[in-house]
């Protein structure tokens, strides 16, 4: 009975939230679309330079549990796939950082954490209960999305 109510909460907050494509089989497609916009883009960014080596493969099952873990939490009331709300959209932030360890460490640090002054004034909110792992698999679904 868990299951099916966590099945309906997740549906009803991906619908909420206006982006339907927020599933596990988008992600290529997002992914494809990201590639083609990312492409063409000749600018490039000091913290995508930096910490080029050993860029980690993410597997499509990290990326997938990625996306589990960001539709049950409370990311999506604040970030979107294509749009700033609050904060960045997911995919500026895959465009200002590489997939790097480091980075993905970072990053699910200040996921941890919470932060401000990397995106503007507005903090994001500490997530002091997800666990180191669990917000990496979250920064590598997010930073697949180049």
């Amino acid at each position: 009975m868990k299951k099916v109510l966590g099945t309906i909460l997740v549906g009803a907050l991906l619908i909420a939230c206006g982006e339907g494509k927020h599933t596990a089989e988008a992600v290529p497609a997002q992914q494809a679309a990201a590639a083609n916009e990312t492409s063409s883009n000749t600018t490039t960014n000091a913290a995508t330079i930096s910490a080029t080596t050993a860029v980690p493969t993410v597997s499509k099952a990290d990326i997938e549990k990625g996306l589990k873990l960001v539709a049950n939490s409370d990311c999506l009331t604040c970030h979107k796939i294509n749009e700033k709300v609050i904060g960045p959209a997911y995919k500026e932030v895959a465009k200002k950082y590489a997939s790097t360890p480091a980075n993905i460490k970072m990053l699910a640090g200040k996921i941890i954490k919470g932060g401000s002054g990397n995106w503007g004034g507005i903090p994001m909110t500490a997530h002091t209960t997800l666990s180191q792992a669990d917000a990496e698999l979250m920064v590598k679904y997010v930073l697949s999305l180049k």
